[in-house]
Protein backbone atom coordinates (compact mmCIF):
# COMPACT_ATOMS: atom_id res chain seq x y z
CA UNK A 1 0.00 0.00 0.00
CA UNK A 2 1.12 3.56 -0.74
CA UNK A 3 -0.81 6.76 -0.16
CA UNK A 4 -0.62 9.40 -2.93
CA UNK A 5 1.26 12.45 -1.60
CA UNK A 6 1.85 14.69 -4.63
CA UNK A 7 1.75 15.05 -8.41
CA UNK A 8 4.37 16.84 -10.51
CA UNK A 9 3.80 19.01 -12.37
CA UNK A 10 0.52 19.94 -10.74
CA UNK A 11 -0.25 22.70 -13.28
CA UNK A 12 -0.48 21.76 -16.98
CA UNK A 13 -1.85 23.25 -20.20
CA UNK A 14 -4.43 21.21 -22.11
CA UNK A 15 -3.17 21.90 -25.65
CA UNK A 16 -0.41 19.27 -25.45
CA UNK A 17 -0.01 15.83 -23.89
CA UNK A 18 1.93 16.05 -20.61
CA UNK A 19 3.78 13.41 -18.59
CA UNK A 20 2.97 13.64 -14.86
CA UNK A 21 4.72 11.91 -11.96
CA UNK A 22 2.62 10.66 -9.01
CA UNK A 23 4.56 10.26 -5.75
CA UNK A 24 3.50 8.24 -2.70
CA UNK A 25 4.90 6.93 0.57
CA UNK A 26 6.38 3.48 1.03
CA UNK A 27 4.11 2.45 3.90
CA UNK A 28 2.97 -1.13 3.46
CA UNK A 29 5.32 -1.78 0.57
CA UNK A 30 4.43 1.15 -1.65
CA UNK A 31 3.24 0.96 -5.24
CA UNK A 32 3.16 -2.45 -6.96
CA UNK A 33 4.46 -3.00 -10.48
CA UNK A 34 1.58 -3.98 -12.76
CA UNK A 35 -1.09 -3.48 -10.08
CA UNK A 36 -0.85 0.23 -9.32
CA UNK A 37 -2.74 2.32 -11.88
CA UNK A 38 -3.23 6.09 -11.99
CA UNK A 39 -6.84 7.33 -12.13
CA UNK A 40 -8.05 10.81 -13.17
CA UNK A 41 -11.40 11.75 -11.60
CA UNK A 42 -12.14 8.05 -11.10
CA UNK A 43 -11.23 7.04 -14.67
CA UNK A 44 -8.03 5.07 -15.35
CA UNK A 45 -5.41 6.78 -17.49
CA UNK A 46 -3.89 4.26 -19.92
CA UNK A 47 -0.17 3.63 -19.94
CA UNK A 48 0.81 3.89 -16.25
CA UNK A 49 4.59 3.37 -15.93
CA UNK A 50 5.98 1.87 -12.72
CA UNK A 51 9.17 3.72 -11.74
CA UNK A 52 9.60 2.66 -8.10
CA UNK A 53 7.58 1.78 -5.05
CA UNK A 54 7.05 5.53 -4.45
CA UNK A 55 6.74 6.84 -8.01
CA UNK A 56 4.45 6.26 -10.99
CA UNK A 57 4.26 8.06 -14.31
CA UNK A 58 1.54 8.48 -16.91
CA UNK A 59 0.77 10.69 -19.91
CA UNK A 60 -2.22 13.02 -19.56
CA UNK A 61 -3.72 13.44 -23.06
CA UNK A 62 -4.33 16.81 -24.65
CA UNK A 63 -7.83 18.26 -24.66
CA UNK A 64 -8.58 17.71 -20.96
CA UNK A 65 -11.22 20.13 -19.67
CA UNK A 66 -9.75 23.13 -17.81
CA UNK A 67 -10.22 23.06 -14.05
CA UNK A 68 -9.24 21.01 -11.00
CA UNK A 69 -8.95 17.22 -11.28
CA UNK A 70 -8.28 14.49 -8.69
CA UNK A 71 -5.38 12.04 -9.13
CA UNK A 72 -5.71 8.71 -7.24
CA UNK A 73 -4.19 5.20 -7.22
CA UNK A 74 -7.14 3.24 -5.81
CA UNK A 75 -6.02 -0.38 -6.08
CA UNK A 76 -2.83 -0.23 -4.02
CA UNK A 77 -3.11 3.03 -2.07
CA UNK A 78 -5.24 5.84 -0.73
CA UNK A 79 -5.11 9.59 -0.70
CA UNK A 80 -5.28 11.92 -3.69
CA UNK A 81 -3.51 14.86 -5.31
CA UNK A 82 -4.87 17.85 -7.21
CA UNK A 83 -4.01 18.43 -10.88
CA UNK A 84 -4.79 21.90 -12.22
CA UNK A 85 -5.49 22.07 -15.96
CA UNK A 86 -5.67 25.38 -17.82
CA UNK A 87 -6.24 26.45 -21.40
CA UNK A 88 -3.30 27.91 -23.33
CA UNK A 89 -2.95 31.66 -23.30
CA UNK A 90 -2.61 33.05 -26.83
CA UNK A 91 0.74 34.78 -27.36
CA UNK A 92 0.69 38.55 -27.84
CA UNK A 93 0.65 39.76 -31.42
CA UNK A 94 4.03 40.37 -32.99
CA UNK A 95 3.12 40.88 -36.65
CA UNK A 96 2.85 44.63 -36.17
CA UNK A 97 6.54 45.13 -35.40
CA UNK A 98 7.67 47.68 -38.00
CA UNK A 99 11.24 46.42 -38.44
CA UNK A 100 13.27 43.65 -40.00
CA UNK A 101 16.43 41.85 -38.89
CA UNK A 102 18.65 38.88 -39.79
CA UNK A 103 18.29 35.75 -37.62
CA UNK A 104 20.79 32.89 -37.82
CA UNK A 105 19.66 29.44 -36.69
CA UNK A 106 21.35 26.03 -36.66
CA UNK A 107 19.92 23.75 -39.34
CA UNK A 108 22.25 20.76 -38.74
CA UNK A 109 25.30 19.84 -36.71
CA UNK A 110 27.41 16.73 -36.34
CA UNK A 111 30.86 15.10 -36.39
CA UNK A 112 32.55 13.08 -39.12
CA UNK A 113 32.80 10.10 -36.74
CA UNK A 114 30.14 7.99 -35.11
CA UNK A 115 31.52 8.65 -31.61
CA UNK A 116 34.30 10.90 -30.39
CA UNK A 117 37.24 9.02 -28.88
CA UNK A 118 39.82 10.30 -26.40
CA UNK A 119 43.04 11.45 -28.05
CA UNK A 120 41.51 11.29 -31.54
CA UNK A 121 40.87 14.38 -33.65
CA UNK A 122 37.62 14.85 -35.55
CA UNK A 123 35.82 17.46 -37.66
CA UNK A 124 32.68 19.12 -36.30
CA UNK A 125 30.36 20.70 -38.89
CA UNK A 126 27.54 23.22 -38.31
CA UNK A 127 25.07 24.37 -40.99
CA UNK A 128 23.53 27.82 -40.39
CA UNK A 129 20.36 29.21 -42.00
CA UNK A 130 19.29 32.87 -42.09
CA UNK A 131 15.64 32.70 -41.00
CA UNK A 132 15.34 36.50 -40.91
CA UNK A 133 14.35 38.93 -43.66
CA UNK A 134 17.64 40.87 -43.94
CA UNK A 135 21.14 39.78 -44.96
CA UNK A 136 23.50 38.85 -42.12
CA UNK A 137 26.84 40.61 -42.68
CA UNK A 138 30.30 39.50 -41.46
CA UNK A 139 29.03 36.42 -39.62
CA UNK A 140 31.63 34.80 -37.35
CA UNK A 141 31.40 31.61 -35.25
CA UNK A 142 33.38 30.96 -32.04
CA UNK A 143 33.62 27.32 -30.85
CA UNK A 144 34.33 26.45 -27.21
CA UNK A 145 34.15 23.31 -25.08
CA UNK A 146 35.27 22.37 -21.57
CA UNK A 147 36.30 18.89 -22.77
CA UNK A 148 37.69 19.50 -26.26
CA UNK A 149 40.62 21.45 -27.71
CA UNK A 150 40.06 23.37 -30.98
CA UNK A 151 42.69 22.82 -33.68
CA UNK A 152 44.11 24.98 -36.50
CA UNK A 153 41.85 28.04 -36.11
CA UNK A 154 41.82 28.46 -32.34
CA UNK A 155 38.05 28.00 -32.35
CA UNK A 156 37.23 31.06 -34.50
CA UNK A 157 35.72 30.59 -37.97
CA UNK A 158 34.62 33.32 -40.40
CA UNK A 159 31.34 32.53 -42.14
CA UNK A 160 30.91 35.73 -44.19
CA UNK A 161 27.62 37.15 -45.48
CA UNK A 162 24.42 35.05 -45.46
CA UNK A 163 21.47 36.33 -47.47
CA UNK A 164 17.90 36.18 -46.17
CA UNK A 165 16.64 32.63 -46.64
CA UNK A 166 20.14 31.39 -47.45
CA UNK A 167 22.59 29.25 -45.53
CA UNK A 168 26.26 28.57 -44.91
CA UNK A 169 28.37 25.76 -43.46
CA UNK A 170 31.40 26.00 -41.17
CA UNK A 171 33.86 23.30 -39.98
CA UNK A 172 36.04 23.14 -36.86
CA UNK A 173 38.49 20.38 -35.94
CA UNK A 174 38.79 19.24 -32.29
CA UNK A 175 40.82 16.83 -30.21
CA UNK A 176 40.82 15.86 -26.53
CA UNK A 177 43.20 14.77 -23.82
CA UNK A 178 43.58 11.05 -23.23
CA UNK A 179 41.42 11.00 -20.08
CA UNK A 180 39.19 14.06 -20.71
CA UNK A 181 36.23 11.99 -21.99
CA UNK A 182 36.41 9.14 -19.49
CA UNK A 183 32.99 8.19 -18.10
CA UNK A 184 31.04 10.62 -20.31
CA UNK A 185 28.34 9.75 -22.81
CA UNK A 186 28.56 13.02 -24.74
CA UNK A 187 30.45 16.31 -24.76
CA UNK A 188 28.98 19.79 -25.15
CA UNK A 189 30.22 22.27 -27.76
CA UNK A 190 29.12 25.91 -27.42
CA UNK A 191 28.93 27.87 -30.67
CA UNK A 192 28.53 31.65 -30.43
CA UNK A 193 27.78 33.38 -33.74
CA UNK A 194 27.95 37.17 -34.20
CA UNK A 195 26.75 39.16 -37.22
CA UNK A 196 25.44 42.56 -38.33
CA UNK A 197 22.55 43.98 -40.33
CA UNK A 198 22.80 46.60 -43.09
CA UNK A 199 22.65 49.45 -40.51
CA UNK A 200 25.59 48.13 -38.50
CA UNK A 201 23.48 46.77 -35.61
CA UNK A 202 25.24 43.78 -34.05
CA UNK A 203 23.56 40.49 -33.08
CA UNK A 204 24.85 37.53 -31.10
CA UNK A 205 23.34 34.04 -30.71
CA UNK A 206 24.68 31.15 -28.65
CA UNK A 207 23.95 27.51 -29.52
CA UNK A 208 24.69 24.55 -27.23
CA UNK A 209 25.44 21.48 -29.37
CA UNK A 210 26.79 18.03 -28.47
CA UNK A 211 28.41 14.90 -29.91
CA UNK A 212 28.41 11.32 -28.54
CA UNK A 213 31.53 9.91 -26.82
CA UNK A 214 32.98 6.41 -27.18
CA UNK A 215 34.06 6.33 -23.53
CA UNK A 216 37.77 6.39 -24.30
CA UNK A 217 37.74 3.72 -26.99
CA UNK A 218 38.52 4.21 -30.63
CA UNK A 219 35.23 4.71 -32.40
CA UNK A 220 35.01 3.82 -36.08
CA UNK A 221 32.76 4.72 -38.97
CA UNK A 222 32.69 7.91 -41.01
CA UNK A 223 29.27 9.57 -41.08
CA UNK A 224 27.55 12.55 -39.45
CA UNK A 225 24.62 12.41 -37.09
CA UNK A 226 22.18 15.32 -36.85
CA UNK A 227 20.94 14.43 -33.35
CA UNK A 228 22.98 12.18 -31.01
CA UNK A 229 20.96 9.15 -29.99
CA UNK A 230 19.95 8.88 -26.34
CA UNK A 231 20.71 12.50 -25.35
CA UNK A 232 17.93 14.01 -23.25
CA UNK A 233 17.96 17.71 -22.47
CA UNK A 234 15.58 20.61 -22.01
CA UNK A 235 15.73 23.64 -24.30
CA UNK A 236 13.86 26.80 -23.27
CA UNK A 237 12.98 29.24 -26.06
CA UNK A 238 10.78 32.35 -26.45
CA UNK A 239 8.43 31.78 -29.43
CA UNK A 240 6.63 35.12 -28.98
CA UNK A 241 6.66 38.28 -26.90
CA UNK A 242 5.01 41.71 -26.76
CA UNK A 243 4.70 44.93 -24.73
CA UNK A 244 1.70 46.55 -23.05
CA UNK A 245 2.54 49.94 -24.63
CA UNK A 246 3.07 50.53 -28.34
CA UNK A 247 5.12 52.43 -29.20
CA UNK A 248 7.71 52.55 -26.41
CA UNK A 249 9.17 56.00 -25.71
CA UNK A 250 11.79 57.30 -23.24
CA UNK A 251 10.24 57.30 -19.75
CA UNK A 252 7.54 54.72 -20.62
CA UNK A 253 6.76 52.14 -17.92
CA UNK A 254 5.48 48.95 -19.54
CA UNK A 255 4.89 45.22 -19.08
CA UNK A 256 6.95 42.80 -21.16
CA UNK A 257 4.98 39.58 -21.74
CA UNK A 258 6.76 36.49 -23.03
CA UNK A 259 5.70 32.95 -23.89
CA UNK A 260 8.34 30.40 -22.77
CA UNK A 261 8.35 26.92 -24.31
CA UNK A 262 10.43 23.87 -23.49
CA UNK A 263 11.41 22.64 -26.96
CA UNK A 264 13.71 19.93 -25.55
CA UNK A 265 12.97 16.28 -24.86
CA UNK A 266 13.42 16.45 -21.09
CA UNK A 267 11.85 18.38 -18.22
CA UNK A 268 13.48 21.64 -17.15
CA UNK A 269 13.49 21.69 -13.34
CA UNK A 270 13.59 24.72 -11.02
CA UNK A 271 13.65 27.21 -13.88
CA UNK A 272 14.87 30.75 -13.08
CA UNK A 273 14.42 33.58 -15.59
CA UNK A 274 17.04 36.37 -15.56
CA UNK A 275 16.08 39.48 -17.57
CA UNK A 276 19.18 41.23 -18.87
CA UNK A 277 21.29 38.08 -18.76
CA UNK A 278 23.06 36.16 -15.99
CA UNK A 279 23.83 32.65 -14.85
CA UNK A 280 23.44 30.11 -12.07
CA UNK A 281 26.64 28.95 -10.41
CA UNK A 282 27.69 25.34 -10.02
CA UNK A 283 27.88 22.52 -12.54
CA UNK A 284 25.70 20.03 -10.72
CA UNK A 285 23.50 19.58 -7.71
CA UNK A 286 21.10 22.06 -6.18
CA UNK A 287 22.11 25.74 -6.50
CA UNK A 288 22.89 27.25 -3.12
CA UNK A 289 21.43 30.61 -1.90
CA UNK A 290 23.03 33.43 -3.82
CA UNK A 291 24.03 31.08 -6.62
CA UNK A 292 21.86 32.85 -9.24
CA UNK A 293 23.58 35.95 -10.60
CA UNK A 294 21.53 38.60 -12.39
CA UNK A 295 23.46 41.72 -11.45
CA UNK A 296 25.79 41.58 -14.45
CA UNK A 297 23.02 42.14 -16.99
CA UNK A 298 22.63 45.10 -19.33
CA UNK A 299 20.31 47.79 -17.89
CA UNK A 300 21.44 50.92 -19.71
CA UNK A 301 18.19 51.35 -21.65
CA UNK A 302 15.68 49.14 -19.80
CA UNK A 303 15.46 48.60 -16.04
CA UNK A 304 13.15 46.42 -13.89
CA UNK A 305 10.39 48.14 -11.87
CA UNK A 306 8.41 46.72 -8.93
CA UNK A 307 10.37 43.44 -8.83
CA UNK A 308 13.94 42.40 -9.54
CA UNK A 309 15.08 41.01 -12.88
CA UNK A 310 15.07 37.43 -11.51
CA UNK A 311 11.90 35.31 -11.42
CA UNK A 312 11.43 31.70 -10.30
CA UNK A 313 9.23 29.78 -12.78
CA UNK A 314 9.24 26.26 -11.33
CA UNK A 315 9.31 23.17 -13.56
CA UNK A 316 8.45 23.16 -17.28
CA UNK A 317 7.76 19.77 -18.83
CA UNK A 318 8.96 18.80 -22.29
CA UNK A 319 6.71 20.58 -24.80
CA UNK A 320 5.14 22.67 -22.03
CA UNK A 321 4.49 26.40 -22.36
CA UNK A 322 4.23 29.20 -19.81
CA UNK A 323 3.41 32.91 -20.12
CA UNK A 324 5.37 35.26 -17.89
CA UNK A 325 5.66 39.04 -17.53
CA UNK A 326 8.20 41.56 -16.28
CA UNK A 327 7.63 45.23 -15.38
CA UNK A 328 10.23 47.48 -17.05
CA UNK A 329 10.85 51.17 -17.69
CA UNK A 330 12.61 52.85 -20.60
CA UNK A 331 15.43 55.13 -19.49
CA UNK A 332 14.64 58.81 -20.22
CA UNK A 333 18.09 59.18 -21.80
CA UNK A 334 17.50 56.36 -24.30
CA UNK A 335 17.71 57.44 -27.93
CA UNK A 336 15.34 56.04 -30.56
CA UNK A 337 16.47 52.70 -31.96
CA UNK A 338 16.23 48.89 -31.84
CA UNK A 339 17.73 47.45 -28.64
CA UNK A 340 18.45 43.72 -28.14
CA UNK A 341 17.65 42.39 -24.64
CA UNK A 342 19.23 39.19 -23.31
CA UNK A 343 17.04 36.71 -21.40
CA UNK A 344 18.71 33.80 -19.55
CA UNK A 345 16.85 30.67 -18.35
CA UNK A 346 18.80 28.73 -15.73
CA UNK A 347 17.54 25.28 -14.71
CA UNK A 348 18.49 21.74 -13.75
CA UNK A 349 18.25 18.81 -16.13
CA UNK A 350 17.30 15.26 -15.14
CA UNK A 351 20.92 14.54 -14.11
CA UNK A 352 21.00 17.48 -11.70
CA UNK A 353 23.31 19.53 -13.93
CA UNK A 354 22.87 23.28 -14.22
CA UNK A 355 21.95 24.50 -17.72
CA UNK A 356 21.83 28.13 -18.87
CA UNK A 357 19.83 28.92 -22.04
CA UNK A 358 20.35 32.45 -23.41
CA UNK A 359 17.74 34.12 -25.62
CA UNK A 360 17.76 37.57 -27.26
CA UNK A 361 14.67 39.66 -28.00
CA UNK A 362 14.54 43.12 -29.59
CA UNK A 363 12.56 46.13 -28.33
CA UNK A 364 11.94 49.27 -30.39
CA UNK A 365 12.14 52.72 -28.79
CA UNK A 366 10.53 55.71 -30.50
CA UNK A 367 10.67 59.44 -29.76
CA UNK A 368 7.44 60.81 -31.20
CA UNK A 369 6.79 64.58 -31.32
CA UNK A 370 4.52 66.14 -28.68
CA UNK A 371 2.52 68.77 -30.59
CA UNK A 372 -0.29 70.95 -29.20
CA UNK A 373 -2.71 72.45 -31.79
CA UNK A 374 -4.84 75.48 -30.85
CA UNK A 375 -5.71 79.10 -31.81
CA UNK A 376 -3.03 81.71 -31.14
CA UNK A 377 -5.50 84.60 -30.55
CA UNK A 378 -9.21 85.08 -29.67
CA UNK A 379 -11.51 84.29 -32.57
CA UNK A 380 -13.59 86.84 -34.45
CA UNK A 381 -17.32 86.36 -34.87
CA UNK A 382 -18.20 83.95 -37.66
CA UNK A 383 -21.36 84.32 -39.76
CA UNK A 384 -22.80 81.72 -42.09
CA UNK A 385 -22.04 82.43 -45.72
CA UNK A 386 -19.27 84.91 -44.87
CA UNK A 387 -15.50 84.17 -44.78
CA UNK A 388 -13.70 84.29 -41.42
CA UNK A 389 -10.07 83.93 -40.33
CA UNK A 390 -8.75 80.80 -38.56
CA UNK A 391 -5.57 81.71 -36.57
CA UNK A 392 -4.15 78.18 -36.03
CA UNK A 393 -0.84 77.36 -34.34
CA UNK A 394 1.13 74.16 -33.61
CA UNK A 395 3.40 74.29 -30.51
CA UNK A 396 6.22 71.76 -29.94
CA UNK A 397 5.92 70.68 -26.26
CA UNK A 398 8.60 67.98 -26.62
CA UNK A 399 12.23 68.08 -25.54
CA UNK A 400 13.79 67.90 -29.00
CA UNK A 401 13.31 69.41 -32.46
CA UNK A 402 10.41 67.95 -34.43
CA UNK A 403 10.42 67.73 -38.23
CA UNK A 404 6.83 67.82 -39.47
CA UNK A 405 5.22 67.57 -42.90
CA UNK A 406 2.01 69.15 -44.19
CA UNK A 407 -0.62 70.57 -41.84
CA UNK A 408 -4.10 70.34 -43.38
CA UNK A 409 -7.38 71.92 -42.14
CA UNK A 410 -10.73 70.52 -43.35
CA UNK A 411 -14.39 70.88 -42.35
CA UNK A 412 -17.56 69.11 -43.43
CA UNK A 413 -19.68 72.25 -42.95
CA UNK A 414 -17.74 74.90 -44.80
CA UNK A 415 -15.21 75.75 -47.49
CA UNK A 416 -11.58 76.13 -46.35
CA UNK A 417 -9.13 78.40 -48.16
CA UNK A 418 -5.34 78.27 -47.62
CA UNK A 419 -5.95 75.04 -45.66
CA UNK A 420 -2.66 73.24 -46.40
CA UNK A 421 0.83 74.35 -45.38
CA UNK A 422 4.27 72.70 -44.96
CA UNK A 423 5.40 72.98 -41.32
CA UNK A 424 9.05 71.87 -41.47
CA UNK A 425 11.41 71.92 -38.45
CA UNK A 426 10.01 73.19 -35.13
CA UNK A 427 12.44 73.65 -32.21
CA UNK A 428 11.60 72.46 -28.68
CA UNK A 429 9.20 75.05 -27.25
CA UNK A 430 8.79 76.68 -30.67
CA UNK A 431 5.61 77.13 -32.69
CA UNK A 432 4.28 77.36 -36.23
CA UNK A 433 1.25 79.44 -37.26
CA UNK A 434 -1.12 79.14 -40.21
CA UNK A 435 -3.88 81.59 -41.20
CA UNK A 436 -6.64 79.82 -43.07
CA UNK A 437 -10.10 81.09 -44.09
CA UNK A 438 -13.44 79.35 -43.63
CA UNK A 439 -16.76 80.14 -45.28
CA UNK A 440 -19.29 78.18 -43.20
CA UNK A 441 -22.44 76.78 -44.74
CA UNK A 442 -24.62 76.61 -41.64
CA UNK A 443 -25.02 78.32 -38.29
CA UNK A 444 -24.18 76.60 -35.02
CA UNK A 445 -21.13 74.63 -33.88
CA UNK A 446 -18.74 73.62 -36.69
CA UNK A 447 -15.82 71.18 -36.27
CA UNK A 448 -12.39 71.78 -37.80
CA UNK A 449 -10.30 68.66 -38.51
CA UNK A 450 -6.55 69.38 -38.37
CA UNK A 451 -4.02 66.73 -39.48
CA UNK A 452 -0.21 67.01 -39.38
CA UNK A 453 1.79 64.37 -41.27
CA UNK A 454 5.33 63.28 -40.32
CA UNK A 455 7.76 60.32 -40.48
CA UNK A 456 8.83 58.53 -37.27
CA UNK A 457 12.30 57.27 -36.28
CA UNK A 458 11.84 54.03 -38.29
CA UNK A 459 10.70 55.84 -41.47
CA UNK A 460 7.07 54.92 -40.95
CA UNK A 461 4.41 57.51 -41.87
CA UNK A 462 2.36 58.81 -38.93
CA UNK A 463 -0.17 61.60 -38.33
CA UNK A 464 -1.15 63.95 -35.50
CA UNK A 465 -4.88 64.68 -35.46
CA UNK A 466 -6.82 67.36 -33.54
CA UNK A 467 -10.44 68.55 -33.68
CA UNK A 468 -11.27 72.18 -32.87
CA UNK A 469 -14.78 73.63 -32.65
CA UNK A 470 -15.98 77.12 -33.62
CA UNK A 471 -19.45 78.67 -33.30
CA UNK A 472 -21.20 80.19 -36.35
CA UNK A 473 -23.83 82.96 -36.04
CA UNK A 474 -26.83 83.45 -38.32
CA UNK A 475 -26.18 85.47 -41.48
CA UNK A 476 -26.27 89.29 -40.77
CA UNK A 477 -28.47 91.28 -43.21
CA UNK A 478 -28.40 95.08 -43.22
CA UNK A 479 -31.28 96.72 -45.18
CA UNK A 480 -30.45 100.02 -46.93
CA UNK A 481 -33.06 101.85 -49.15
CA UNK A 482 -32.23 102.74 -52.73
CA UNK A 483 -30.12 105.96 -52.72
CA UNK A 484 -32.06 107.15 -55.80
CA UNK A 485 -35.28 107.35 -53.79
CA UNK A 486 -36.35 111.06 -53.38
CA UNK A 487 -37.16 112.54 -50.00
CA UNK A 488 -40.01 115.05 -49.59
CA UNK A 489 -40.43 118.10 -47.38
CA UNK A 490 -37.68 118.83 -45.00
CA UNK A 491 -36.54 115.23 -44.66
CA UNK A 492 -34.13 115.45 -47.60
CA UNK A 493 -31.14 113.19 -48.41
CA UNK A 494 -30.71 109.46 -48.01
CA UNK A 495 -32.64 107.59 -45.39
CA UNK A 496 -31.02 104.66 -43.55
CA UNK A 497 -33.18 102.42 -41.37
CA UNK A 498 -31.91 100.65 -38.29
CA UNK A 499 -31.80 96.93 -38.76
CA UNK A 500 -33.94 96.35 -35.65
CA UNK A 501 -37.01 98.26 -37.03
CA UNK A 502 -39.89 96.62 -38.81
CA UNK A 503 -40.75 97.43 -42.40
CA UNK A 504 -43.90 99.35 -41.39
CA UNK A 505 -41.88 101.55 -39.02
CA UNK A 506 -39.41 102.35 -41.77
CA UNK A 507 -42.30 103.15 -44.20
CA UNK A 508 -43.93 105.44 -41.63
CA UNK A 509 -40.70 107.40 -41.19
CA UNK A 510 -40.49 107.78 -44.97
CA UNK A 511 -44.02 109.25 -45.14
CA UNK A 512 -43.13 111.70 -42.36
CA UNK A 513 -40.19 112.84 -44.45
CA UNK A 514 -42.49 113.52 -47.41
CA UNK A 515 -44.49 115.95 -45.27
CA UNK A 516 -41.40 117.69 -43.96
CA UNK A 517 -41.67 116.19 -40.49
CA UNK A 518 -38.95 114.53 -38.37
CA UNK A 519 -38.19 111.18 -39.97
CA UNK A 520 -35.02 110.33 -38.04
CA UNK A 521 -34.82 106.81 -36.50
CA UNK A 522 -35.57 106.67 -32.76
CA UNK A 523 -32.54 107.18 -30.46
CA UNK A 524 -33.45 104.63 -27.84
CA UNK A 525 -36.92 103.17 -28.03
CA UNK A 526 -39.52 104.07 -30.64
CA UNK A 527 -42.49 106.17 -29.58
CA UNK A 528 -44.71 104.65 -32.19
CA UNK A 529 -44.91 101.15 -33.57
CA UNK A 530 -46.93 100.26 -36.62
CA UNK A 531 -47.98 96.67 -36.74
CA UNK A 532 -48.71 94.95 -40.02
CA UNK A 533 -52.34 95.49 -41.11
CA UNK A 534 -52.88 98.71 -39.15
CA UNK A 535 -53.94 101.93 -40.91
CA UNK A 536 -51.17 104.49 -41.17
CA UNK A 537 -52.36 107.87 -39.76
CA UNK A 538 -51.71 110.93 -41.91
CA UNK A 539 -50.44 113.94 -39.94
CA UNK A 540 -52.56 117.15 -40.17
CA UNK A 541 -51.13 120.32 -41.63
CA UNK A 542 -51.65 123.45 -39.53
CA UNK A 543 -51.40 127.23 -40.23
CA UNK A 544 -51.39 129.01 -43.52
CA UNK A 545 -54.78 128.06 -44.84
CA UNK A 546 -57.02 130.87 -45.65
CA UNK A 547 -55.58 133.75 -43.99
Amino acid sequence: MADVTSVSPNNIVNDVATIITVSGDAVGGGFVDGASKIFLDGVELPGTVFVSSTELRVTVPAGLAPGTHQITVPATGGGSAVLNVSAPVPPPPTATLPFARPQLVVDWSGANVDQVASGKSFKFTVNFDNAGNLMAYNAQAVFSSADLIPLNTGGVAVIGNISAGGGASVDQRFTSAASALYGKSFVVIDVTVTYYDDKGTSYSDKFTLNVPVAGGGGGTGVYATATPTGVRSGQLIIPSYGTSIDPLQPGSQFTLTMTVQNAGNDKAQRVTMIVGGGSSGGSSGTPQPGGVSGGSGEFTNFAPVGTSNIQYLGDIASGGMMQISQELIVNVSTNPGAYPMKITFSYLNSRGETVNDDQVITLLVYSLPNIEISFYRPLDLFFSGQPGALPIQAVNLGKRTAVLGNMTVTSENGMIENGTSLVGSVDAGGYYTMDALITPDIAGPVELNIVIEYTDDFNQERTIEKTLEINIEEEFIEMTPDPSMESGGGGGGDVTFASDESFMQKAWRFILGLFGLDSAPPASSPDMQINPGEEIPVPSQGGGGKG
